[in-house]
């Protein structure tokens, strides 16, 4: 049986899922070059179906998620998405109505789905998917957290575990906590939208004046250049509590964004992001401590775009009744048309567990289609590298940073190695060349490491088990302060990749890179400008070579040289 699982909201994408098998998954701003697309997904349903060798009449069930009533009218009138999109990522003058703006989302939001929205869901759904040439498909309307808890749940390989679901908001939902047991998974609590902590990290977001939905990962970056202070002293103490398994907003999101924008007016920045995400660690935490006594669970799956916080992620992993814990890789909205697939493919065939030891799920491009198009650039020279690990490592241990493109497409939003810059993780002088002249983004952001999975323990502390997929914070050993100097933050805390068996090519480098300077780690960051995609094909990743004035790039088994360098 084939389920084709689709998301057309924030971040859309699509995924493939045949029997017990995750056969594809990618999201529409690899191919439409919009950073997280709201536009229904046409490319990455048809680059599924490509991959696979399969027509539309061969899919068995398309699933979908959400039908709340804000998503369902922006179905019924694309526009109205499209122009909301515009606005959150600040492609247009600031409106003179942008509070207003703000307080109807926030209010329309919390109403959920109503009578009537699933039927008219489906029914928009279906007229896109006849214009793509699905003729009469069988199509399964899936709850948000549902789609969540399933990511987590299913590619946990854990067979009893508690599923935690953490986000803005989806069908009036803006969490859930759902058991696992003998494959088996069931809700058992949800925080109603009101509550949503999601929605309030959001609201910050925007308030220090970066786009909610994309750039909360910068606020927490921020955060630790403000002075430290106990929580007791945080003047948002009192906008959440938790008792129990209930999650507590202390305003509505709307009198709550009115609130955040009084108490930012009178501090800095980097004290207010520093407020904000101190509540975060400290609610977050607790809710998954009481959630971990009320069920007597000591395993945890997480999902939901409130999980991409590493260093709540810390918080919560330092808990002393945790024993294993899993973040699915793309917890945020993106990684919810795997979801609607994998609860379809439970709620009709029992499906509950999958392999999934890697995260490259994406489009592949074979040598004789890159030979081709590296043949007809006339800026470039390049050469078939048969030692492509040990040469890479070569420049990097030069101090230097090479583009690499490899195999197949990360699903989610890191680069793991198939579609990444590397450099020397001891040198700051290639971690300001990045920033300034390649990623051309905010100096404050730290780059993260790739590492062996064995140097793990050597390099950073407290490490039990593997993080394949760069969902947790960790902080580095003072022995390995200078060896990882260009990929930890001000505080001394880093966001790595351990590498395993799961990639062989780039753990031949890693391994090469320790043969030369005795530590297997790499500054990784995604091949990519930033603000925009990470690259999906060979002519992106020309493109990107070219555009930054890069000079060498490995792509499949060909070493190329930009002879128009700049970097």
């Amino acid at each position: 049986m084939y389920i084709l699982g689709i998301w057309d909201g924030h971040d859309s994408g699509a995924a493939l899922v045949r029997d017990s098998s995750i056969i594809f998954a990618s999201n529409e701003e690899r191919y439409t070059k919009r950073k997280l697309e709201v536009a229904f997904p046409s490319h990455s349903i048809k680059a599924a179906l490509d991959f696979e060798g399969i027509k539309p009449s061969d899919v068995d069930v398309v699933a979908f998620p959400t039908t709340e009533l804000t998503k369902t009218i922006s179905r019924v009138f694309p526009a109205q998405k499209e122009a909301y999109y515009r606005f959150r990522r600040r492609k247009m003058l600031r409106p003179r109505a942008e509070g207003l703006m703000h307080y109807t989302k926030y209010t329309m939001t919390a109403i959920g789905a109503l009578p009537l929205c699933g039927s008219i869901s489906k029914a928009c759904i279906l007229r896109e998917l006849r214009r793509l040439g699905f003729e009469k498909p069988t199509i399964s309307a899936i709850d948000h957290h549902e789609a969540h808890a399933a990511t987590a749940a299913f590619t946990s390989g854990m067979r009893d575990c508690l599923v935690v679901t953490l986000d803005g908001t989806g069908d009036g939902v803006s969490g859930s906590i759902s058991t696992l047991e003998k494959g088996k998974l069931i809700r058992q609590r949800s925080i109603p939208t009101r509550d949503s902590i999601g929605i309030f990290f959001e609201q910050v977001t925007n308030i220090v004046g970066m786009r909610e939905l994309e750039d909360e990962g910068k606020v927490m970056a921020m955060a630790d250049y403000s002075f430290p202070f106990k929580f007791s002293e945080n003047k948002f103490r009192e906008f959440f509590s938790v008792d129990g398994l209930s999650m507590k907003a202390l305003y509505s999101p709307s009198r709550q964004y009115d609130m955040l924008n009084r108490v930012a007016w009178g501090m800095p920045r980097e004290q207010f992001a520093y407020m904000a995400q101190q509540l975060i660690e400290h609610i977050v935490a607790e809710f998954v401590s009481n959630a971990l006594d009320e069920f007597g669970m000591h395993d945890v799956a997480f999902a939901g775009g409130v999980m991409s916080n590493i260093k709540a992620n810390m918080r919560i992993r330092a808990l002393d009744k945790l024993r294993r814990w899993y973040i699915f890789p793309h917890m945020g909205d993106g990684g919810i048309a795997l979801g609607a697939a994998l609860a379809a493919n439970y709620n009709k065939n029992g499906v509950s567990g999958y392999e999934f030891s890697n995260s490259y799920l994406g489009d592949f491009y074979d040598n004789n289609y890159i030979e081709q198009l590296l043949k007809r650039d006339k800026e470039l020279e390049f050469s078939q590298e048969k030692r492509k690990a040990s040469h890479a490592a070569e420049i990097i241990e030069e101090n230097d940073y090479v583009l690499w493109f490899q195999g197949r497409m990360e699903f989610g939003p890191r680069a793991l190695g198939n579609r990444s810059i590397l450099g020397n993780s001891s040198s700051e002088r290639v971690k300001d060349k990045l920033n300034t002249y390649v990623k051309q983004r905010e100096w404050y952001q730290p780059f993260a490491p790739s590492m062996l999975a064995e140097e793990a323990p050597r390099l950073l502390e407290d490490v039990k088990g593997t993080d394949r997929f760069m969902t947790m914070g960790y902080v580095a050993k003072r022995s390995a302060g200078e060896v990882m100097k260009s990929v930890v933050h001000v505080d001394m805390t880093a966001r790595p990749q351990m590498v395993g068996d799961e990639n062989p090519a780039y753990k031949s480098l890693l391994g090469e890179v320790k043969r030369r300077s005795g530590y297997g780690i790499v500054l990784n960051t995604s091949f990519n400008i930033h603000g925009m995609p990470i690259v999906s094909s060979p002519q992106d990743a020309i493109g990107t070579l070219k555009k930054t004035g890069s000079r060498y790039m490995f792509i499949g088994d060909y070493f190329v040289e930009n002879k128009n360098a700049k970097v």
